[in-house]
């Protein structure tokens, strides 16, 4: 949520832009995430939707990276928004390398 509260201080003109890729590609982590565990019985396809979680991190950190270019966010919100973004790359990496260990 933190994602969506940082965009509604960007401009209007990028709402169908810059804030709706980064609003979509945010939202896709956790989505991906709940598709997959519901298919967790099929193990190819849980990690395949982790693996998709993973893509939509790294592309909501290209726009955050662009949101700090066009000075819609400090480096301070940029630095807090990385972090965040990389610790859930790790939390990601973890369950998918530890899958099995995750109560069903």
């Amino acid at each position: 949520m933190d994602i969506f509260w940082m965009t509604r201080k960007f401009p209007k003109e990028e709402i169908y832009s810059l804030t709706s890729q980064i609003t979509r590609s945010s939202r896709s982590i956790s989505a991906n995430i709940t598709e997959g565990w519901a298919k967790r019985n099929y193990e190819s396809v849980f990690k395949q939707h982790l693996v998709h979680s993973l893509g939509s991190c790294a592309e909501s950190q290209t726009w955050i990276d662009f949101a700090l270019e066009c000075k819609y966010i400090d480096e301070k919100v940029h630095k807090e928004m990385t972090s965040e973004l990389e610790q859930i790359g790790k939390m990601l990496n973890k369950l998918h390398q530890n899958w099995t260990s995750f109560g069903s």
